[in-house]
């Protein structure tokens, strides 16, 4: 039976460490760091998100600014918020709220954001330096936070073949990166693998992020691997991953679950990545 990784605990351990930090800031600085976070649209889940990210903040003595923005408002209205934002001493991270309305083009605007702000990691001059190997950028969030959960196992990642099914640039391209800057041996797969299952068996370390509900099944795991399920998918039970978890955790040794494991290491990972930039500017 898997050990369950526990991801509400390890980010409050996180945020806790935060709070000393955004404190310490304060003081030396005579301000709080400042987190920007704009919304566009009344998409539901966003509403979530967002609310969700300006509680941590709170939690953190984090300032948080909210911007929310009618469905209809154009590229340049919001580009110009976000230009009006790079120039606001008191903010010190910018998070645009994924998914924008389809006439709005996300990597035009993400690139309007200066790379020092980008809280989210999602700048191409961040994600370029994650590629090349620099320290000095920021990292994807949910990236980072997986990191981190594989940390907290005390399984050492050096040597090991993790899989990471999926090829976004949001998770798994930027994971497949700091997994390979961890010393993994690393294989990236994604709806067009052919003999899933059969690579999927020999990973050591299994990150699933392809969106689709319990995709990873029990057979499709090595025995005794950690098991990372990016997932956040509902069915007629509610919320599930992209991992069969009730089957995979009988094979697994160490298994994230859905809710509760990827989900609130990746907001305090966004709350690291803003306070970082606020001591490093």
């Amino acid at each position: 039976m898997a050990e369950i990784i526990d991801g509400k605990a390890l980010a409050a351990k996180f945020k806790s460490e935060l709070l000393v930090r955004a404190n310490s800031f304060e003081n030396s600085y005579g301000r709080k760091v400042g987190l920007a976070v704009i919304r566009v649209g009344a998409n539901p889940a966003s509403a979530v998100y967002v609310r969700n990210k300006i509680k941590a903040c709170n939690e953190c003595n984090i300032r948080s600014f909210s911007f929310e923005l009618d469905e209809d408002t154009s590229s340049e209205q919001l580009i110009e918020l976000i230009h009006k934002l790079n120039a606001d001493v008191q903010v010190d991270g910018i998070l645009v709220q994924l998914p924008l309305p389809k006439h709005i083009d996300e990597r035009t605007v993400l690139a309007e954001i200066v790379p020092q702000k980008d809280a989210d990691g999602f700048h191409a001059i961040n994600a370029g330096k994650l590629f090349l190997g620099e320290k000095d950028g920021t990292v994807a969030c949910t990236p980072r936070g997986i990191i981190e959960l594989i940390k907290s196992t005390g399984v050492p990642i050096r040597g090991k073949h993790a899989v990471v099914v999926g090829r976004s640039n949001i998770v798994g391209k930027p994971v497949a990166a700091l997994l390979l800057a961890n010393d993994a041996t690393v294989t990236v797969c994604h709806s067009r693998t052919v003999n899933l299952k059969e690579i999927t068996l020999t990973a050591d370390i299994l990150v699933v992020a392809i969106g689709k509900s319990k995709f990873i099944t029990a057979d499709m795991v090595k025995q005794g691997a950690v098991v990372i399920d990016v997932g956040m998918n509902r069915d007629e039970n509610g919320l599930c991953g992209d991992v069969d978890f009730d089957g995979v955790k009988n094979v697994a040794g160490y298994i994230t679950p859905v809710p509760g494991g990827v989900g609130p290491m990746t907001v305090a990972m966004l709350l690291c990545n803003t306070v970082d930039g606020a001591v490093h500017e």
